[in-house]
C-alpha cells in the first residue's frame, strides 16, 4: 500500500501476475498435454495464434478456457485439406462409372479400348510391329496363327505378351510347340511345330483325326485323310502308336487291315478288308501274330472263308467258318459217311 492506504496495483492485475507466476512455477494447469510436434507445426502452419493469445493472456475467462480452446482449434486444423470436395466428387463418379460397366457387361469393351489406346501410343514412339517371319505351319494359316497370336495390324511390339501369345498358340490342337520372339523396335519372329495326322480314331459313332499321340486334331471330314489307319474303342488314341508299330512288322497283315478296336482297352482285335476277325491275346502280341503270319502264308488262311480266327490261347488256333462254309463242310462230311457205308 502506498501511504494514503491504497494499494500500490490493480487486484486483477496482480492476480494474473500470481498465475502466471504459478504456471512459471511448474504448478499444476488444466492445460491439455502437449501433442506431437508434427501436429503441432501443422496448427502452426496453418492458425498462427501467437498474437492474438497474447492478448487474450490478459483476460482472465481465457486463461479458464484454454483447454477448450485448444481442443478447437486441433478440430479446425484437422479439416478436410482444399480441394477435398472436387476430388472426393471426382472419385464418386469414378466409382458410378465402374458399376455401370460393371452391370452393364461393357468391361472387355473397355479393357479392349484401354488396350487400343495404350498400343497406339507405343506405335507412335516407335514400337510398330513392321516385320513378321514365320516359320513352320502348314496345316494352319498365316491368317490364323497370327490371330491367335493377338498380332493385329494395331498391335505394338512393347506391349505384345509373348509368353500369353505362346500359351495361345500352343493351345490349338494342330500347334505341339512353338516360340514368339521380340526383336525390338519392330520385328516378331514365330516358330511354329506342327502335329501330323497319324490315324482316325472312331468312338461312340464319331470319327475324328487324330495325332500319333493321341491329341484329336479335327473331326473326319475330308477325303484326304481316308488313307489312315483306323483304330476303334475307348483308349485306342492314346495305345494305337505302339500297337501300329507292331503290327507294321508284317506287312502282309498291315496290308490286309481295316480296322484296329481295342476291347475293354486290354487287348485288340484285327477287322481285315476280306471281313476276317482276328482276336488278339492281351500279352505276348508278337508271338500270336507271327503264328498268324505262318498260317497265312502257308494255309492261306485270311484268303478262306472264314469269319474269325482267335489266337488269345497259345497253345491252339481256333477258326470259325462262316455259314456258306460251314454248311459245305457238313455235306462233305455227309457224303463221305455215305461212301464209307457203301464201301462197307
Amino acid at each position: 500500500m502506498d501511504g494514503g492506504g491504497r494499494l500500490d496495483q490493480p487486484l486483477m492485475r496482480s492476480g494474473l501476475q500470481r498465475g502466471v507466476g504459478a504456471e512459471a512455477l511448474g504448478a499444476p494447469s488444466n492445460a491439455p498435454p502437449r501433442r506431437r510436434r508434427a501436429r503441432k507445426n501443422r496448427l502452426r502452419r496453418r492458425f498462427d495464434f501467437a498474437p492474438l493469445r497474447n492478448r487474450l493472456d490478459r483476460v482472465a475467462w481465457f486463461v479458464a478456457y484454454r483447454a477448450w480452446i485448444d481442443r478447437c482449434c486441433l478440430r479446425i486444423a484437422r479439416l478436410p485439406p482444399r480441394g477435398f470436395g472436387i476430388a472426393s466428387s471426382v472419385l464418386l463418379l469414378v466409382a458410378t462409372l465402374g458399376y455401370g460397366s460393371v452391370a452393364g457387361g461393357h468391361v472387355a469393351d473397355i479393357i479392349d479400348w484401354l488396350k487400343d489406346a495404350r498400343d497406339q501410343a507405343a506405335n507412335a514412339a516407335g514400337f510398330r510391329i513392321a516385320a513378321i517371319a514365320l516359320t513352320g505351319p502348314k496345316e494352319v494359316s498365316r491368317e490364323e496363327v497370327l490371330t491367335i497370336a493377338g498380332v493385329t495390324g494395331h498391335a505394338s511390339l512393347l506391349f505384345l505378351d509373348a509368353e500369353a501369345a505362346r500359351a495361345r498358340l500352343m493351345a490349338n490342337p494342330w500347334i505341339a510347340d512353338a516360340a514368339v520372339l521380340k526383336l525390338y523396335p519392330d520385328r516378331l519372329q514365330i516358330s511354329i511345330t506342327e502335329r501330323q495326322a497319324f490315324a482316325l480314331w472312331q468312338k461312340d459313332g464319331t470319327v475324328s483325326v487324330i495325332a500319333a499321340d493321341g491329341t484329336v486334331l479335327e473331326p473326319f471330314v475330308e477325303d484326304r485323310y481316308r488313307g489312315l489307319p483306323l483304330l476303334v474303342g475307348k483308349g485306342a488314341e492314346c495305345a494305337g502308336h505302339d500297337f501300329l508299330a507292331v503290327v507294321d512288322h508284317y506287312p502282309a497283315i498291315r496290308a490286309a487291315l481295316r480296322a484296329s478296336v481295342f476291347v475293354a482297352e486290354r487287348r485288340w482285335n484285327l477287322r481285315l478288308e476280306s471281313g476276317v476277325d482276328v482276336r488278339l491275346p492281351e500279352t505276348d502280341l508278337e508271338q500270336a501274330l507271327d503264328r498268324l503270319a505262318v498260317l497265312d502264308r502257308e494255309k492261306k488262311l485270311l484268303s478262306r472263308d472264314v469269319v474269325a480266327v482267335d489266337l488269345r490261347l497259345p497253345d491252339r488256333v481256333t477258326v470259325r467258318l462262316s455259314e456258306a462254309a460251314a454248311q459245305a463242310r457238313e455235306e462233305a462230311l455227309k457224303d463221305k459217311k455215305k461212301k464209307k457205308g457203301g464201301d462197307a
